[in-house]
């Protein structure tokens, strides 16, 4: 089955084609990351009309990378939430024009199940059961799936998830936007040890990062002097470190309890370096599993759109033109 994929929950348009669910042929991305970085995060109004501007150019691009046309296309998946709803909007909104037009089936799919899904995008898929921690700027969630669309929620975070974490703390450091793809870069020269930051909700599979922010703000404030390039690794090191040991440990954990041996980490942070080696090292010691997408399937993409939409397409699920976007839209404690 031939799907094209759609994407734009936040401030990155793709479109995709991906054959069989498994098979990417094209998975085109473009970025705003350079015009929100003037205001220090995403400006939603901004992100919806760059959005307008790309979506036809992008979609033009994916067809044309895949050496395919619409009439080949059998399916379309585009996201209907959670995320920015203007930004939703644009996506669906094309997909359901394209879908009226040409008569092809379409489906509104969960940007976090196509995290998920972007897992069987590789070379190597998880095998059922498994443990998924989709983390990312929006998100920060445990799931156990039985299934593809079989998924229980067991723990997610109580205020700001991972990646919004390291956006404030770039903020806070002036080290500027998208703050986790820099301090990824700037850690890596650093002494993660040097600096002691709180790893919160110990006992429990859920999240709280808001502490952790409160700290490196404590922590600036009473210096007597900004922090210095040469301290800056460190104490990028030493933050960073705080987020990969809790987010390791709690994914661990769950795969323990659940009595699964197979993990499979996604979402924009989950490109980071050094949580991908904390977590290859873990995995390799408890002897698990472990399945990561390549960078560019972490971060927002339409492949893992396409991916997740070809298993409801081929279930027979459809949905009408009057299908709306919305902002939230938990996974596994709802049907997705």
């Amino acid at each position: 089955m031939l799907v094209l994929g759609i994407e734009s929950s936040c401030d990155e348009t793709s479109a995709a084609v991906v054959s069989g669910g498994r098979v990417t042929l094209s998975n085109i991305v473009a970025s705003q990351a350079d015009f929100h970085a003037l205001y220090g995060g995403v400006v939603p109004e901004i992100a919806s009309r760059k959005h307008m501007e790309a979506i036809m150019p992008v979609i033009d691009m994916a067809l044309d990378e895949a050496a395919v046309s619409l009439d080949d296309i059998e399916g379309i998946a585009v996201t209907r939430g959670p995320g920015l709803i203007g930004s939703i909007l644009v996506g669906l909104s094309v997909a359901k024009s394209i879908a009226f037009a040409r008569d092809i089936p379409f489906v509104g799919v969960n940007h976090i199940a196509g995290h998920i899904a972007a897992a069987f995008l590789t070379d190597d898929p998880p095998s059922f059961p498994f443990i998924a921690l989709v983390v990312s700027g929006g998100h920060t969630n445990i799931y156990h799936l039985s299934d593809l669309d079989r998924t229980r929620l067991l723990g997610q975070t109580r205020d700001d998830a991972a990646g919004e974490a390291f956006d404030k703390a770039a903020k806070m450091l002036n080290l500027g936007y998208p703050g986790g793809v820099i301090i990824d870069k700037i850690a890596e020269g650093g002494d993660p040890d040097r600096v002691l930051f709180p790893r919160a909700m110990k006992k429990s599979l859920d999240f709280s990062f808001s502490g952790l922010k409160t700290s490196l703000l404590s922590y600036i404030n009473k210096r007597d002097t900004p922090v210095s390039s040469e301290e800056m690794p460190h104490v990028a090191a030493s933050f960073q470190q705080a987020i990969v040991d809790v987010l390791v440990e709690k994914t661990l954990r769950a795969a323990e309890e659940e009595a699964v041996s197979s993990i499979a980490i996604s979402g924009g942070v989950a490109a980071n370096r050094c949580l991908r080696r904390c977590f290859r090292k873990a995995c390799e010691e408890r002897g698990m599993a472990l399945h990561v997408p390549p960078p560019v399937l972490c971060t927002d993409n339409a492949a893992m759109i396409a991916a997740y939409g070809t298993t409801l397409l081929r279930r027979g699920m459809r949905h009408s033109n009057d299908l709306n976007a919305v902002s939230r839209w938990p996974l596994g404690l709802d049907d997705v």
